[in-house]
Order: C-alpha cells, then structure tokens, then sequence
C-alpha cells in the first residue's frame, strides 16, 4: 500500500507488464475433457484480486475467452492461460490459486509448460516486495515449480528482459508462437490520441490510431481509461489474439504488442506497427516451437534491420522445445 501511495505522490505509472503464460495436460486419456473455460467469470474474478486487478470487459470467441483487465489482458485456452498485468500488480500471487483451479475445476493435472517474463521495471522501488527484483520472483517461482531456468537478455545495467522457463520432457507440440514488441518513449502526438482529451471513446482511439487495420477481420474489445491510457485484445478468425496496452504519458510513454498469429515473418507486421507507434526504443522477443510456422525464418532477424531505427544487440537462444529471438532497437540519429 505504501508503493501505491508513492505512486500516486510522484504521478508515476508502470507500464511494464509481467506476463505469465501456463500450458497444462493430463497424465491419462481423460484429457480431452478438460477445459480451462469451464471455469466461471467469478472464480476469475476471485483469482485476479490476489494480482489487485479487475475484469473489466469480456468476449468469448469459438477458440478462445478474453479478458480486458483494470491492469492489461488475460486469454484462456482450453489448455492454457496467458495472464499480463501492470502497474503495482501482484501476478505470482496468482500462480497457486491458479492451480488449484486447473486442477479442481478445469481437471488438469499436470503442468506442460511456463513462461514468465518482463522487461526491467522503470521504478522497481515502487513494486510489491513479491517483484520488486527478479531474484524475489524466481524464488517464488521455483517454490511453484520444478526444474525452472532464468535469464537475462539484455544488459543487465540498461534495458533488459527476463525469463523464467520450463524445460520439460514432453513440452508443447502443437503450432506455438509468439511476437511481443516493448516500445518505450513514444512519439507525443501519436500518445495523444490514447486521452479523453483527443479521444471520446475506445472506439475512437483504435480507429485514429489505425490500430483496427493491423490485421483484417479483427474482432475488437478496446478500452479508453480516463483521463487517459488505453488498452485493446483482438480476437482473429484463426482462434489467435492480439493484445496492444498503452500508457500514454510523457515522461514514462510505454506501448505493448502481442500476437500469437502464425506467420512465417514477422517483418512486415513489425514494421506496420513501428509506423503506428514511432517509438524511439523498442524490444522485440520472438518464440517459435519446431511446429509453428516462425521456427525456420528466425533467422531472419539476425541481419535484417527496421527502417529508421539501428540494432543494439540481438541474442539468439535456443531451449528445449523452442527457439528465442530477442532484439534491442532504437532510432537512427538524425
């Protein structure tokens, strides 16, 4: 409560997410007949008070559920769930009763796989002892999980990324992929549109932005906070999302993208939404397993460049049942 205070003394906000992406099976051939939406809105909404957020809109599409949340988006599978949060939110906290509900209501009863990843926080001082360091959140992980692996992409000292992962036995066979752009330190007109001063609704804000032409027939669920910030999850035909958070201020601008869509490259995708944004810096991470449609073009990224911006560094790194693509951006002097 006392970082939460603070906040609000210094007008800061974290856009920075922490994002938690659980995959979970069973050990015997009742497993298709578990299902993770079975279970209800409230136990949802139970859940997501140990992270101190809130539902705040849902659509629910033939593949899959999505949550707009007080504090960024949640995606349920049948087999998995993608939870992001931001601000002074209390993710780990959600791991156990995360659980037990995977287990007790959805019948799931082993873990398949877990991701866990941020970048490094702008204000750390201002988060829950729980995240104020990646140390304190790998012990709380490593309590939750077995055989975990960290890292750190990046310079540990300036911008940098970290993971927590599984490398389990069996692991994720279908098609699995995933785009995340962290942009930071945003263009001041383009952030202007995310207000209730430039914007009277969600609806407006995605279409000035552009963000309703990245892909074509995308349904949308947006939200326009007020006096200012916004956040939208997309649902495609394919049964994939995308998700786009915004926090729209000066001094501590940050946007994020994410998309499970399969494609081949990613390029062109990336560069349309650079031009949407014009951030002056920007993180990209890419995961591909050997079944999805990335996994042989990553290679891509290790000579190609963006227009107007010049790489920091790229890392390539390659985990048991998948390949992780990681690049530090910024834009060219000039």
């Amino acid at each position: 409560m006392e970082a939460l205070d603070h906040s609000k003394e210094c007008n800061f906000y974290e856009g920075t997410e922490k994002l938690l992406e659980v995959w979970f099976t069973r050990s015997d051939s009742r497993v298709d007949q578990c299902d993770l939406r079975k279970i209800q809105r409230s136990a949802w909404e139970s859940l997501l008070k140990f992270a101190r957020c809130e539902i705040l809109s849902m659509k629910r599409t033939d593949h899959l559920d999505g949550y707009v949340l007080s504090e960024s988006s949640m995606f349920i599978y049948k087999d998995r769930i993608i939870l992001k949060t931001c601000g002074q939110t209390t993710l780990l906290n959600c791991i156990e009763p995360l659980l037990y509900l995977a287990r007790e209501i959805a019948g799931f009863d082993e873990i398949l796989d877990v991701f866990y990843s941020r970048k490094n926080f702008m204000r750390p001082e201002l988060q829950d002892k729980s995240h104020s360091s990646f140390d304190n959140e790998i012990e709380i992980l490593d309590s939750e999980f077995e055989l975990g692996s960290a890292y750190c992409l990046g310079k540990v000292n300036r911008d940098c990324w970290y993971l927590y992962t599984l490398h389990p036995e069996k692991g994720v066979a279908t098609p699995d992929q995933t785009l995340e752009l962290i942009m930071v330190d945003l263009d001041e007109k383009v952030m202007s549109v995310f207000t209730r001063a430039c914007s009277s609704s969600a609806r407006e804000a995605t279409q000035k932005s552009g963000i309703d032409r990245l892909f074509a027939h995308m349904l949308v669920d947006d939200f326009l906070f007020n006096p200012r910030g916004y956040s939208m999850n997309g649902f495609l035909r394919s049964g994939h999302y995308v998700t786009i958070h915004i926090t729209p201020e000066v001094d501590f601008s940050y946007v994020s993208f994410e998309t499970n869509a399969p494609q081949a490259s990613y390029m062109e995708l990336i560069a349309k939404v650079l031009r949407l944004f014009m951030p002056n810096k920007f993180m990209m991470t890419i995961f591909a397993n050997e079944a999805s449609q990335a996994f042989n073009h990553l290679h891509e990224y290790k000579s190609t460049s963006f227009h107007g911006y010049q790489v920091e560094e790229t890392q390539f790194t390659r985990f048991k049942n998948y390949e992780l693509t990681f690049g530090n951006y910024c834009r060219e002097a000039g």
